[in-house]
């Protein structure tokens, strides 16, 4: 169980802080929830205390691995994707939903890369901004920066 003040990472939406630890009652039942703020946009969403850690809820990286994520997005070692857009997007919400940073980092490099050949679908823009926002709000906290300073660091390390 985490307590509040412990930082997390909620796959899907992020890194944030635990503010608080809520009974609240939703559809007639009533559950704790972690309340977590996350540092892109102040937003506040609220975790099931009870599915926490079957969801993937976890304490944040340190900062070496934050480290290998900027090598990672640094990296020119081309990385395979399947050429079909809906086979594309389907490998990499799958390599977002697994929650691995490096996994996530090689989606935002890849999908950038094709950005500049052509433009991206609607949906792959989608993905490519989840998987942008997920490392920055997690390495805005391993590093304790603001999150311009994260995404200036990131697109340094792509554009680089």
């Amino acid at each position: 169980m985490f307590n509040i003040g412990d930082k997390i990472v909620y796959p899907m939406h992020g890194a944030g802080e635990i503010v608080a630890i809520e009974e609240r009652e939703i559809l007639g039942n009533v559950h704790n929830y972690y309340i977590m703020k996350l540092p892109i946009n102040n937003l506040k969403v609220m975790v099931p205390v009870k599915n926490a850690e079957e969801v993937g809820v976890r304490k944040i990286s340190d900062v070496q691995t934050m480290k290998n994520v900027l090598e990672t997005l640094s990296s020119r070692e081309e990385i395979s994707m399947p050429k079909n857009w809906n086979r594309r997007y389907r490998f990499n919400l799958d390599k977002i939903k697994s929650g691995d940073l490096t996994e996530i980092a090689d989606v935002v490099k890849c999908l950038e890369n094709l950005d500049r050949q052509k433009s991206l679908s609607t949906g792959e823009r989608k993905i490519l901004t989840e998987a942008r926002q997920i490392i920055i709000s997690e390495m805005a906290l391993v590093f304790d920066k603001k999150v311009e300073e994260i995404t200036k660091l990131i697109d340094d390390a792509i554009f680089g």
